[in-house]
């Protein structure tokens, strides 16, 4: 029989929360910055009510491999950054 991995604990699942949307920052064009920011709380809105252990570990899971994705993402995207700013960026 398989041993339990045993579910996340409070403080790590703020951590990646911290992290995802830290990483979101990361984003230089506003629309991705956006999106990534949106998606991140929505994500966390979504799974906030899971009680069982094993959805729980494997939404943390799920969420620290979104976090190495928009992690490499946002370093790619670095290269590429767009000269111009958009609309939403720019102050009067």
């Amino acid at each position: 029989m398989a041993s339990a991995i045993p579910p996340p604990g409070r403080s790590e699942v703020l951590s990646l929360f911290r992290s995802l949307l830290r990483t979101s920052r990361k984003f230089a064009d506003y629309n991705i910055r956006e999106y990534s920011k949106r998606r991140t709380i929505d994500a966390f809105r979504q799974n906030r009510d899971l009680s069982d252990p094993s959805s729980i570990a494997s939404a943390f899971s799920d969420g620290k491999s979104q976090l190495e994705v928009a992690t490499r993402q946002a370093i790619v995207y670095s290269l590429y950054a767009p000269k111009v700013k958009s609309v939403m960026e720019i102050k009067n």
